[in-house]
């Protein structure tokens, strides 16, 4: 179990790209990166296009205002003239962004922890991850709800053969915030429907790639061999992105998965869904209740597992942090990504190369491997909705 105990010998000097008063998902990473005092220290940001509204920001969450930039270019170059300057930056800025800042911060010889989708295309990837590896540094993705223990959880059960063979996977995150058209919209809202701005997919980069990540965590041994993707925008004027998005996909042991992902999804709320069913068993998980994982064995009745319980996998209490008896969320989770990259980032800096060949972590890898599901997709689709083979 995690108590906030110090992991790494001190806390990384971070610093934030993006993230700011009105982006969506800066208080998250802050959440994730800061919950434990052990494993960050937040130094410095550039956190809005917006200089003035950045530092005010900035300023108000503790941060020294002359350490608070106007842009990623002014940050790496102040902090690289300070002997205390940043170590490792997170980039949360709009999905065009990705690539040229990551970029920047890799060549000035910081880590980076960047948003999701990673970049536009795999070529992009592949460049990134050349340039971090001849660097000698970490890449961190904020695949932010595996974090959750009950995720380990099914992870470790499949791995031990507990489900028997995988025959079926189903994944769906739906939400119904993107049903009306984007009159109005905020501009957190806005770039992710501009194909210039969000890169080739709407909710199958934004949402879908969570899906994606997660389902390898619980299967690593099952490779997709062809995919079918069949997306539309059901508010024309985000065409060609999609709102709405079905997939299918064959793997190389016969499974057969399907994935939905919609913004339009009118009157949900916002749910993600996980169902695996092997040959012996079935588990099922939400983050609706992420404190219990539904296991069911052919011919007996279902069995709720409940999160911290000594009764589960080593795995998955490794990662919980409240206990059986408090419920864990989104906030958890994000603390332990975060908790897993500066392990990495740690060690990397040590170079700890055993214990890097063993430590579970998103890096670079992992949001390659999300780039590529996605440019499969789009292929798919872009041709009439028809199945390719996963390239």
């Amino acid at each position: 179990m995690l108590n906030g105990e110090k992991l790494i010998r001190r806390p990384l000097r971070w610093g934030m790209v993006g993230g700011g008063r009105t982006g969506q998902v800066g208080y998250k990473h802050r959440t994730g990166a800061l919950r434990d005092n052990t494993a960050y220290r937040l130094v410095c940001g550039a956190f809005d296009i917006d200089p003035a509204r950045g530092k005010d920001f900035g300023v108000n969450i503790g941060v020294d205002a002359d350490r608070c930039y106007a842009d990623y270019k002014t940050l790496i170059a102040g902090e690289a003239k300070r002997a205390d300057g940043v170590e490792v930056v997170t980039v949360a800025t709009p999905n065009f962004t990705h690539y040229e800042i990551t970029r920047a911060c890799l060549e000035a010889g910081l880590h980076v922890i960047c948003e999701k989708p990673l970049f536009f295309t795999v070529k992009e990837c592949r460049e990134i991850e050349e340039l971090a590896a001849r660097k000698g540094l970490v890449v961190g993705v904020t695949y932010g709800f595996t974090g959750h223990p009950l995720v380990h959880q099914m992870a470790a059960m499949v791995k031990k053969g507990i489900l028997g063979d995988i025959r079926i996977v189903d994944l769906e995150y739906t939400h119904g915030f993107n049903s009306g058209d984007d009159v109005g919209a905020s501009e957190a809202v806005k770039w992710r429907t501009n194909p210039k701005t969000a890169g080739p997919t709407f909710v199958l980069g934004d949402i879908g790639t969570h899906l994606y990540y997660l389902s390898e965590i619980v299967l690593p041994h099952l490779k997709i061999e062809k995919l079918l993707c069949d997306r539309n925008a059901f508010i024309s004027t985000r065409a060609p992105l999609e709102d709405h998005a079905t997939v299918l996909m064959h793997y190389d042991n016969g499974a057969r998965g399907r994935l939905w992902v919609s913004s339009v999804d009118a009157g949900n709320m916002g749910s993600q869904r996980y169902r695996f069913v092997g040959s012996k068993a079935s588990v099922s998980w939400s983050d609706a209740h992420p404190d219990q994982l539904i296991y069911e064995i052919q011919g007996e009745p279902p069995q709720i597992l409940h999160h911290g319980m000594p009764y589960l996998e080593k795995e998955s209490l490794a990662c919980d942090r409240m206990g059986a008896l408090h419920t864990e969320g989104l906030g958890d989770s994000w603390s332990n990504i975060y908790l897993w990259i500066a392990e990495a980032i740690d060690a990397r800096n040590r170079g700890d190369e055993a214990f890097l060949k063993t430590h579970h972590y998103p890096g670079i890898a992992a949001g390659t491997e999300g780039v590529r599901w996605l440019e499969n997709c789009v292929r798919s689709a872009d041709a009439g909705s028809v199945w390719v083979d996963f390239q």
